[in-house]
């Protein structure tokens, strides 16, 4: 059975680049969207090209180089920063103008002292001015995880006869859980008119944890573009990974979607991504971390040796990562420092590990971590006679 594609919006350089201390320059932004391009992403969102000159001539510079992605502006409801964008974006093979404004009655009350009305007029004025500048236009409906289902559609019906290809629907705060954020997509599938037009787009936020699965579940239910950045980075407690994303619907072929995305560049990529950013990853990051394919636990060890996938649901090699790691702790059993000793030259037999095992846990249990350096010392402080095999 083919799979549905799900387009992989990257939003690195834009939400991504929100973060505090993150500022990039035009030539790092252009080596970071050179190697998203390489790795597969379908869309990359250069910048906000009014809120600044540098971010208006890194835009224009990404919408010259990138060769496959379609490159995106973001603006928000407003002529000028359209007109901007469209400027900016012109070098661009693909471009596209991401355009939009609140929807939730928060927003509309606190933010524009405005009325649903007057919100319904400027969304649908803003992409018709969009429109008369690209063909490909992306409305977002900002806070829409808590805007009202029935007029959230109502205005999702009016961008799309406006000229709409792509419907944002953000889940700006972070606080949908995804059976909540999936069944709002399913209600915009089954209720808006004209639905089959445009492209339904997830985009959202990690303040609670959950904007991957809120992603995940919102694909399920019908949307067919994920927004998101590498290592997750962005506004607060940051975006849905796209690593995450990628992974989670090549491992589970069931759900028919895939990505076009090149995984065994994504280890790479976000190694790139941290150092230019200046943000380290997590140790336990899921997929690109330096834990995620490393193994300190005895009984998980001696498994992963006997059999990768025992313990391990990915092929490193996959994300680009050479080889799951055994650390060795005062937690490692037999198997794992019998492993680990062989890679360095010892072959040990079984009496002799037994001998070995007992100095290596009185050494580990003083040292975090023990290292080839450290099993030498070991092998040559237990007193058993053990030929090196190099």
């Amino acid at each position: 059975m083919s799979k549905d594609k799900v387009y992989i919006f990257d939003t690195t350089l834009r939400d991504g680049e929100q973060v505090p201390g993150c500022k990039l320059d035009t030539k790092q932004k252009l080596v970071i969207a050179q190697r998203l391009d390489s790795l597969g992403v379908d869309v990359i969102e250069a910048g906000f090209p009014i809120s600044s000159p540098g971010d208006f001539a890194s835009v224009k510079e990404i919408a010259r180089v990138v060769k496959n992605a379609t490159v995106c502006g973001l603006t928000r409801s407003v002529k000028k920063d359209i007109e901007v964008a469209a400027e900016a974006l012109q070098p661009a093979k693909r471009p596209r103008i991401h355009t939009g404004i609140g929807t939730s009655d928060s927003h509309i009350k606190y933010k524009f002292n405005s009325t649903r009305e007057k919100i319904m007029e400027r969304a649908v004025d803003a992409v018709k001015y969009a429109k008369s500048f690209v063909e490909d236009v992306e409305f977002y409906a900002e806070d829409a995880g808590r805007t009202e289902n029935e007029f959230l559609a109502r205005i999702c019906e009016e961008v799309i006869k406006a000229g709409a290809t792509v419907l944002n629907i953000p889940d700006t705060t972070g606080y949908c859980l995804p059976e909540e954020y999936g069944a709002k997509m399913k209600y915009l599938r089954e209720n808006v008119r004209g639905i089959e037009k445009a492209i339904l787009s997830c985009h959202c936020h990690n303040d609670l944890g959950l904007a991957t699965a809120n992603s995940i579940s919102g694909v399920i239910n019908g949307a067919r573009q994920i927004e998101c950045t590498i290592n997750g980075i962005g506004e607060r407690a940051g975006n849905t990974s796209l690593e995450e994303v990628v992974m989670i619907l090549r491992q589970h072929p069931y759900l028919n979607l895939d990505t076009g995305i090149n995984s065994k560049l994504l280890y790479s990529t976000s190694q790139m991504v941290s150092e230019k950013m200046g943000m380290p990853v997590q140790p336990n990051k899921a997929i690109v971390g330096s834990n995620a394919f490393a193994h300190s636990s005895g009984i998980h060890q001696d498994g992963v040796i006997k059999k990768r996938e025992t313990y391990e649901i990915i092929d490193p090699h996959e994300v680009g990562v050479d080889h799951s790691s055994i650390v060795l702790t005062a937690r490692s059993g037999r198997a794992a420092l019998a492993y680990r000793a062989k890679k360095i030259g010892y072959e040990l037999t079984k009496v002799q590990l037994d001998v070995v095992y007992e100095e290596f846990l009185r050494f580990a249990d003083r040292k975090k971590e023990i290292l080839d350096e450290d099993i030498h010392q070991i092998v040559e402080s237990a007193d058993v006679n053990i030929e090196s095999l190099a």
